[in-house]
């Protein structure tokens, strides 16, 4: 498929016409594609903007939708909506995979290279769409796309390491935990990175994965054993 399809396919995913077509078709280049290039050429950047914009619009979605729901509830809530998983699922669902341009050194990293694109350029487009047609125009994309996975079932339990720090760490501490990239080795087809995750400006868990968010996801499973907390319970 060529570029200006692939644009026009994202697009009508999107429901909006972009005005500054730069915008969407970066929001929809893997950074294997354009190495060498400006950061911006890739989804890099619009993937950073629009994870805080997501983050922002499913807390408000959730605070109307659900007014007696404690803190807790919320943001367990919030977690699995704006989790890998269920952002790669959604973008696989709105035929987001059949537009991504990837690099060569991308293509053999199979579903696993796929899985975190589509959850990136899920978000990336959130950020193109943001920039090119606004807030609401944006909010009504994530509605569309993420309501039919909101349910209050998503709040009876913590499904995953990140979300059951973010919990306990909000709830005892009264802050959010922050994670930082200490690494990356090994080749650039099959790399592993290597997070930390910060407590109060102290390091309380360390952890490798083949993505960044796999070592997130590993440091925090790292930070739960190491300050006393189990992920299913206490």
């Amino acid at each position: 498929m060529k570029m200006h399809q692939r644009v026009a396919a994202a697009e009508k995913i999107c429901g909006h016409e972009f005005k500054d077509r730069t915008l969407i078709t970066s929001a929809i280049t893997h950074p294997s594609a354009v190495e060498g290039q400006p950061v911006s050429a890739s989804y890099e950047r619009l993937e950073f903007l629009g994870d805080s914009i997501l983050g922002a619009m499913v807390a408000t979605d959730l605070f109307e939708a659900f007014p007696a729901m404690d803190e807790g509830g919320l943001t367990r809530m919030k977690i699995s909506l704006v989790s890998g998983k269920t952002l790669s699922e959604v973008a696989g669902e709105l035929g987001v995979g059949d537009v991504i341009v990837f690099g060569e050194s991308e293509k053999g990293t199979g579903a696993r290279g796929m899985h975190s694109a589509l959850e990136n350029v899920y978000e990336s487009i959130v950020g193109a769409l943001y920039l090119d047609a606004g807030y609401e125009a944006t909010h009504d994309f994530v509605r569309r796309t993420l309501s039919p996975y909101m349910s209050p079932k998503l709040a009876e339990r913590p499904i995953s390491p990140k979300s059951r720090l973010q919990e306990v760490t909000q709830r005892d501490m009264r802050c959010a935990p922050e994670y930082k990239l200490e690494g990356e080795e090994g080749p650039a087809h099959k790399p592993t990175f290597t997070s930390v995750v910060l407590v109060d400006g102290r390091r309380v868990g360390r952890g490798k994965g083949c993505s960044k968010k796999e070592s997130e996801s590993a440091a925090a499973l790292d930070a739960l054993e190491r300050m006393g907390y189990q992920q299913a319970g206490e």
